[in-house]
């Protein structure tokens, strides 16, 4: 049996109140589709069955504090970049920077943003 080498990821977030209505339309976009939620943790699983699957865990931590850390993920296309973009803002998120061309290479299509609580992320498109 193959194993997706990525398993999860662990998020912290000050509060469950402000981060959630914004991961409960983020992850369901990136296929993040299945939820196992308890008080402590807010799990959201791609589809598949556990552990061969990846799985975003969220916690609240009142004393959470955002750093430079960021998380990337790949579009299939520059319009699927501009579409997470729209949903970013839609969803209480915050734009950064793009979408648009960044220098990184020819193709090098993103936008960089952030969840309600600081947490960092970028949504990219390349060819090259």
């Amino acid at each position: 049996m193959s194993v997706n080498p990525f398993s999860h990821i662990d998020l912290h977030v000050r509060s469950f109140e402000d981060a959630l209505p914004f991961y409960e339309r983020f992850l369901p976009a990136l296929g993040f589709t299945r939820v196992f939620h308890t008080p402590r943790w807010k799990v959201f699983a791609a589809e598949g069955e556990l552990p061969s699957v990846a799985y975003f865990a969220i916690a609240e931590d009142p004393a959470h504090v955002p750093n430079k850390n960021l998380i990337g993920f790949w579009a299939a296309s520059r319009d699927e970049v501009d579409r997470m973009a729209q949903l970013v803002r839609a969803s209480g998120g915050k734009i950064t920077d793009g979408p648009r061309l960044f220098p990184i290479s020819a193709s090098y299509y993103a936008v960089y943003f952030e969840d309600p609580c600081g947490n960092r992320y970028e949504y990219l498109h390349r060819l090259d």
